[in-house]
């Protein structure tokens, strides 16, 4: 298990822990630090960091962008103190996702005749809708299924969003916190282009749990070049932690420990 584990979501978006469980699933794991990077959401403390019962609690997000080219990309930006302008990004982003949620689920319930009873709110996103379209009893989809098949970026049901540019999420992210990094650069559609994004950033996801098949020697290559600095965590939008991460040492040349213990 990791020492620290830098990319965890609450049910301040699309995970099932909610804030105040954090400690106590993180001990479970044994992980001293937990960076919350919920989807486009700041966390209700306005510290670069916390301890909460043992556990180190750094406030992170994770800031999906647009590129020049039209990829879509996730940068996670860790020890944030929000500013005007990051606040008024995530503002408007949360009300083009409620909007957008409430037009996929729609179109799920218009395509299956059935009521999903879900409610679209902060924080809402496809898999909430994935796990009520999974949950549901008069439908034959699981929760990939419901990717794969529905609310996918080719599904019948998909609804694509409004989004920063590269340029503006990597800047309000620089403005407000301590380092910005590509998030999982081997979960786009062209990872190469994506890495080289990295000539602007701080640091990229190293660690994460993609399988044995990934070669993370493009990653390397990357931090060797450009003298980034490595991040990484499981994604958690269960209740594990752990899974992915950074050891002590790779943790503490982020910079981000000057928090009250």
């Amino acid at each position: 298990m990791a020492y620290a584990d830098l990319h965890v979501h609450t049910t301040r978006s699309d995970g099932a822990l909610e804030l105040e469980e954090i400690p106590a699933a993180a001990r479970r794991s044994d992980v001293a630090v937990v960076a919350l990077t919920d989807h486009d959401r700041l966390q209700p403390f306005d510290e670069r960091a916390i301890e909460r019962d043992g556990v180190t609690i750094v406030h992170g997000i994770e800031l999906r962008v647009e590129t020049d080219t039209g990829q879509r990309v996730d940068l996670l930006g860790y020890g944030i103190e929000p500013t005007s302008e990051l606040e008024a990004t995530t503002e408007r982003i949360q009300r083009n996702r409620i909007e957008r949620g409430r037009a996929i689920v729609e179109r799920v319930e218009d395509r299956l005749g059935i009521d999903l009873g879900v409610t679209v709110e902060d924080g809402f996103g496809r898999p909430h809708v994935a796990r009520a379209i999974d949950a549901h009893p008069d439908t034959s989809y699981d929760y990939e299924d419901a990717f794969e098949q529905l609310i996918g970026n080719a599904g019948p049901c998909f609804v694509p969003r409004e989004l920063p540019s590269f340029e503006r999420g990597r800047d309000v992210l620089a403005e407000a916190g301590r380092i910005v990094s590509l998030a999982h650069p081997f979960r786009y559609p062209d990872p190469a282009t994506a890495l080289e994004l990295t000539s602007e950033l701080d640091a990229v996801e190293r660690y994460y749990p993609y399988g044995r098949e990934i070669d993370p020697g493009p990653i390397d290559r990357a931090i060797e070049r450009r003298g980034l600095f490595a991040t990484g965590g499981t994604d958690a939008h269960e209740r594990e932690l752990g899974v992915a991460g950074l050891s002590e040492a790779a943790y503490r040349q982020l910079g981000l420990e000057d928090v009250p213990r």
